[in-house]
């Protein structure tokens, strides 16, 4: 694969630098695979097919050309026929009936042989089209896998540059763009190449003379295309960068879509992905004008060389040969070299937009290529490196120095250095970012130490085989990340040999097994996106199975029970210590209270062992892990002393009501596959094409403005007909002085003309190209816009995950452009050539144009059938190509539990048998498509042999006045417009996708929803003043809309009375986050009220409703931007000061650690937050509910993730922030919620127990259980 001059850009800048990076890139030398680097995945067969595709094109190509020795030889018939003037003067001489026979006899042969050439072009059409379009289909299946495999394999610190939305991305539109640039698209390029080729040669041999007078001109089509295209490809790479980030914009939105929702952020992030958008659109308008002045350009240079060559043959026809005495030049001989000639430049003006094509698809390679041939630093796929046929379990850190690849000026750690026995069981403790999770991560080897090593039984991890490692090693994160596929499934990720006892064995270790039993599909229940469909406790407890099951050396737990309820939390815990016998264990946690009895614990500062030993030896010394005890200690008030604390082991004490309570996912596969069918039994509504064109209303001067260019361009050819057969028939004329005269006046119009098409083909592409780029970037604003409308539920559908959401905006808006923008303008102008020709040529040869028009409706069923079974194959593509995006989503987004489960063959597995339903769709459809324009190809000969059949008649029988210059005019206004409706013919494969693709966003766009998410005009609002946060609950029934047969909330009443602070407790899966989302209004129950102030919450302003909520989930959704924006985003009415987020950062105890950064409150977290740790994360979250000063405070685990050191100081700030608010906790800690006003236990989505904790204990009931484990 050859790379032209190659120039990187950094791929990742903080925000603040986004503007000085943007016109860096403007200067920058952008990057191009060589023309041959495209077809690097070619087989042998590809190879052979794409040659017989080759010569298909060529001898298709070829036909033009040898159609002119055709023509000649009619003219030469008509010539002598008409006997043209200066021989009749010369012989003087008159014709008998006998003398005309021979002419019919003649032209009979001539007009058999258009008839085979009709034929010969059917065939080879088919040849040229289906064998191009097979191997590119298969190349662009080759390439998605090579590039979904590549992506897998990378080293996780490119994942922390590179965005997953910028990479799917890649997968979908960038391999479209390739597979145009070696598909149908480029097998008319060599057509028209070797038709070009054709013209030349037969000029050459004919007529070299005027051959090279008309070719003196070619030079300057050379030059502008080598420099137009230079330009154009500049600007494809800059849109197609700006395309990736809108998309990585829509995919971070979709993932966190919850959280997008809660802060009212819809309107603010419809801004961003439009703020992409207006860049790719300025790029694709300056292209499309680039263009125009080539193609207009080009005309130029052809009708100049019309100009040149007509006047030249002029002179070269009153030169007598010295041997013959007859002219050097016969009219027969000019009309041959000429028409040769001009169709070749016409081929090469027409191979033009194929150049546009191919450096779009070069562009797009090089970026996906460089991906492809990337080898990463740990490559996952590589066989190499030792397999210990034992592993007893050691592991050292010697003088290890690490920063991670995205943040190299902040060090994590500092010459660390530890070692741990097998079999042994190690805590890692200490603040928020002090490198306790780097730890986890480089023993997994998802980075590589820059200084020092890290061993697994003596060995460098850097000498072990990474697949081998991984497969050595069991980790439960602190954020559990399932996948879309069943329970078993997600279970048996962690050993791909286990039965189904060994996975049962596993949940129920887990204390999973009871929970998943009450599901009606058990088992085989769909987890939904990222496990949407499980609450976190299940979710974790999922995770843990999936650990134990592959039965590992090396335990790796981060958190591990962090989302647990007290309740599952003991009997898990036991669980583990049961696991981690015989094992290695390393235990990275917050909590205490969970590793009091590690054999050794390693207390972290700045990146170093500051102390260890056992809980006892570390209290004693009171150090650093000391204060860490003491504080948690006063966090938890009157609990027992942590030195006695022992967890209670009560396996008796697992409720049979959480197998009601938990019904997670009733009935959800049977529903599922519900709704599919009857989505396919529903007749999709056809949208018109003039419904799309509404869209671009704001753009209609441009439009009207385009639309008179193109019929002005396509009106041109048929104007220039009438001079052309005038200046054929010149040469018919006696007088040398009247010839001159005329010959100069044409000469000049040809060059009016040529100034005309260069204006007009100027104003086609700019205006279009506006036009054309308003629309699209309106389709994926209109398309991102109108899914943020929608409702949660609308998001929890499988049928509309965060890959299939993302594919649909980038594909499908695209494809629109298949019938709109330039390709209108492409269209009115083969449609002005076609018809201005067709009237003229009724006006001078009714007849003759009569016979044409029998043709025409061979031509028009023709394509309308290529377009319905191209629409049809196309919309089932579309599905397809939907859920290979889906799965390539889902495994870039959760690439850490991809490679550390050795996933990433299971997962491009599956991808890949997704992308071979529309492959082999696609080998149909290339095959019909060929045959279809073939046939449409072939009637143009038939028709043409058809028109010279009467005319030669008529002329012969002197019927209705037919002469040879009308005869003339006909056949230029059949050869110009044949080539106008093969133009056309070659836009219905894009014409059919853009069906496909109105057909599915107009669905979109026409959905009603409950709630409109976006935007809020509607319902009440109350003056601060006036507001009360009194909540109630009032018989509230409640199933999720995925889930209908599973209720969740049966009837639940509570009361939050104004300034109280409540909460919530029960087992996973009864219903309390559910009140919270209830809350938010992000679902409205299915019966009872929701009130806040005595008012319905339905009455309310949305936004103005959810701007009086401040949450912090247990799992923080952070964007990709800086921290700044990040805690500013807790208010999108108004501009955060920084200020404010400064106060807020302080609040919530991270203020320090922003400030010690480099680029301070600048610093970019990265996608999804990775750059930051979980504690800091939290803390960030919780700052970004602060910055609202919200007058209900949501706390669903809030201080979940914090260390020690931070919980007490975050606490405290929470406990002062709620002062004067209405404040709601889910807590599974219950140290941090004793203090609540009323404590409400819910089971069975009702309340069973209420009252303050003094009052629950000593009830005696399920909160006083609860406390006995805590």
């Amino acid at each position: 694969m050859g790379i032209e001059k190659i120039k990187m850009t950094s791929l990742k800048k903080p925000k603040s630098e986004e503007r000085k990076e943007h016109k860096k890139e403007k200067n920058s030398n952008i990057e191009f695979v060589s023309f041959f680097g495209l077809f690097r995945y070619g087989t042998k067969i590809d190879l052979l097919f794409m040659l017989i595709g080759t010569i298909g094109a060529v001898a298709n190509g070829v036909i033009l050309p040898y159609m002119m020795l055709v023509f000649s030889n009619i003219i030469d018939g008509f010539t002598d026929y008409g006997k043209v003037c200066n021989i009749t003067l010369l012989t003087n001489t008159s014709f008998s009936d006998s003398d005309v026979n021979p002419l019919t006899s003649r032209l009979k042969n001539q007009i058999f042989y258009l008839i085979i050439l009709g034929i010969a072009t059917m065939i080879l059409s088919y040849f040229q089209v289906a064998f191009w379009l097979m191997p590119a289909q298969k190349q662009a299946r080759a390439i998605r896998k090579a590039l979904f495999s590549s992506i897998l394999k990378q080293d996780i610190g490119w994942f922390d540059v590179y965005k997953s939305g910028e990479l799917t991305n890649r997968l979908t539109d960038d391999i479209d763009k390739i597979k145009d640039a070696f598909g149908d698209k480029f097998g008319n390029a060599i057509q028209n190449l070797a038709t070009f080729v054709g013209g030349i040669v037969i000029g050459f041999v004919k007529g070299w003379k005027l051959t090279l007078v008309i070719l003196s001109l070619s030079p300057l089509i050379l030059a502008s295309a080598i420099m137009f295209t230079k330009i154009a490809q500049v600007l494809t790479s800059n849109e197609l960068k700006s395309y990736a980030k809108a998309g990585a914009v829509a995919e971070e939105v979709f993932s966190a879509i919850r959280t997008v929702f809660a802060f009212n952020g819809a309107q603010k992030e419809h801004k961003r992905y439009e703020e992409k958008l207006d860049e790719a659109k300025k790029y694709g308008i300056k292209k499309a004008t680039i263009n125009g002045l080539l193609m207009g350009f080009i005309w130029i240079v052809i009708n100049g060389a019309y100009a040149l060559g007509f006047w030249y043959g002029w002179t070269l026809s009153l030169n007598n040969d010295p041997v013959t005495g007859l002219p050097e030049y016969s009219i027969g001989k000019i009309l041959l070299v000429f028409f040769s000639i001009i169709i070749a430049i016409f081929s090469l003006g027409n191979a033009g937009p194929y150049i546009g094509t191919s450096a779009t698809g070069r562009g797009a390679a090089f970026e996906v290529f460089k991906i492809i041939d990337r080898k990463p630093t740990i490559d996952t796929s590589s066989e190499e490196g030792n397999k210990p046929v034992d592993v007893t379990g050691n592991i050292e850190f010697n003088n290890v120095n690490f920063n991670y690849p995205s943040r190299p000026d902040i060090n994590i750690l500092n010459g660390l250095d530890l070692r741990i026995k097998h079999g042994s069981t190690v805590a890692l403790v200490g603040s928020s970012g002090c490198g306790k999770s780097t730890c986890i991560q480089l023993i997994q080897r998802f980075y590589d130490p820059l200084n020092g090593s890290v061993k697994l039984d003596g060995n460098d991890l850097r000498s072990l085989n990474v697949k081998w490692l991984r497969s050595q090693i069991g980790v439960v994160n602190q954020e559990p990340i399932l996948f879309s596929t069943t329970i078993k499934e997600n279970i048996r990720f962690g050993q791909d040999d286990v039965t189904d006892e060994q996975i049962i064995e596993a949940a129920k270790n887990a204390n999973a097994h009871e929970f998943i039993m009450s599901l009606p599909e058990k088992y085989d229940t769909k987890v939904g996106d990222r496990g949407g469909q499980l609450s976190g406790g299940q979710k974790q407890r999922i995770a843990i199975a999936r650990a134990l099951v592959r039965n590992p050396k090396v335990l790796l737990l981060d958190e591990a029970t962090s989302a647990l309820d007290n309740e599952s939390e003991s009997i898990v815990q036991a669980a583990l210590d049961k696991a981690r016998l015989g094992r290695t264990t390393i235990i990275v946690a917050h909590r205490l209270s969970t590793i009091l009895n590690a054999d050794i614990i390693f207390a972290f500062e700045s990146g170093k062992v500051k102390e260890f030993g056992t809980h006892a030896d570390l209290m004693s010394q009171k150090g650093l892990y000391y204060k860490l005890v003491v504080t948690q200690q006063a966090g938890m008030k009157s609990l027992a002393s942590l030195d006695k604390i022992n967890p209670i082991i009560e396996e008796k004490s697992k409720l049979n009501v959480e197998k009601q309570v938990s019904i997670i996912g009733d009935k959800l596969l049977e529903i599922d596959l519900k709704v599919e069918e009857i989505k396919k039994k529903e007749k999709k509504k056809d949208v018109s094409m003039f419904k799309v064109l509404k869209l671009n209303a704001p753009e209609w001067y441009f439009i009207l403005i385009g639309c008179l260019a193109s019929i002005i361009s396509g009106a041109v050819q048929p104007a220039f007909s009438i001079v052309f057969s005038k200046a054929i028939a010149i040469f018919s004329e006696c007088d040398v002085k009247k010839q001159e005269q005329s010959i100069i006046l044409y000469s000049i119009l040809f060059i009016v003309f040529g100034v005309a098409t260069f204006i007009s083909n100027l104003l086609q592409n700019s205006m279009f190209g506006i036009s054309g780029e308003n629309l699209t970037k309106r389709l994926r604003s209109k398309g991102f816009k109108t899914m943020l409308k929608q409702d949660i539920a609308w998001f929890d559908n499988q049928e509309n995950s965060v890959g299939i959401l993302c594919t649909k905006l980038a594909v499908e808006a695209a494809a629109v452009q298949g019938a709109a923008g330039i390709r209108i303008g492409a269209l009115l102008m083969n449609l002005g050539n076609l018809g201005i020709g067709l009237v003229l040529a009724l006006v001078y040869g009714w007849a003759i144009a009569l016979t044409i028009l029998a043709f025409v409706p061979f031509m028009i069923v023709g394509g309308v059938l290529q377009t319905k079974m191209l629409t049809g194959f196309s919309g089932k593509d579309k599905e397809v190509l939907q859920d290979a995006g889906k799965i390539s989503i889902e495994a870039i987004s959760n690439i850490r539990t991809v490679a550390i489960l050795n996933k990433e063959y299971y997962f491009w597995n599956l991808y890949s048998k997704k992308l071979d339903v529309p492959y082999k769709a696609a080998i149909r459809s290339s095959n019909i498509s060929a045959f279809m324009l073939g046939f449409t190809s072939s009637i143009t000969f038939y028709a043409m042999a058809a028109a010279f059949a009467l005319g030669s008649y008529l002329v012969e029988n002197n019927l209705f006045g037919m002469t040879f210059e009308n005869i003339m005019l006909v056949y230029s206004c059949i050869i110009f417009g044949a080539q106008s409706v093969g133009q056309a013919s070659s836009l219905m494969p894009d014409y059919a996708k853009a069906k496909t693709a109105v057909n599915s966003m107009f669905e979109l766009f026409e959905r009603q929803t409950k709630v409109n998410n976006y935007e809020s005009t509607n319902g009440i609002t109350i003056e601060d003043k006036d507001f009360k946060t009194d909540i109630s609950l009032e018989s509230v029934e409640f199933c999720y809309p995925s889930r209908p047969d599973a209720k969740i909330l049966k009837g639940l009443d509570l009361k939050v009375k104004e300034g109280q602070r409540v909460a919530f407790v029960g087992s996973s899966g009864c219903g309390k986050s559910t009140v919270t989302q209830l809350l938010e209004r992000f679902y409205d129950p299915d019966n009872g009220t929701i009130k806040l102030n005595d008012i319905n919450l339905n009455d309310y302003n949305l936004h103005w409703l959810r701007s009086k909520f401040g949450i912090v989930s247990q799992e923080p959704i952070l964007f990709d931007m800086s921290i700044h924006e990040n805690i500013a985003y807790g208010d999108n009415s108004r501009q955060v000061t920084r200020e404010e987020v400064i106060e807020a950062a302080k609040k919530a105890n991270i203020h320090d650690f922003i400030s010690n950064l480099p680029l301070g409150y600048e610093t970019n977290v990265g996608s999804k937050g990775t750059q930051l740790s979980g504690g800091q994360k939290q803390r960030v979250a919780i700052a970004r509910a602060l910055v609202r000063d919200p007058k209900i405070l949501l706390l669903d685990e809030a201080t979940s993730a914090l260390d020690t050191e931070s919980e007490k100081i975050v606490q405290d700030a929470l406990d002062r922030a709620q002062q004067g608010r209405t404040c709601i906790v889910i807590a599974h800690r219950l140290s941090t919620i004793r203090d609540s006003d009323v404590i409400y236990v819910l089971q069975n989505g009702i309340v069973t127990e209420m009252g303050s904790h003094e009052e629950l204990m000593n009830l005696g009931g399920f909160y006083a259980k609860l406390n006995k484990k805590s």
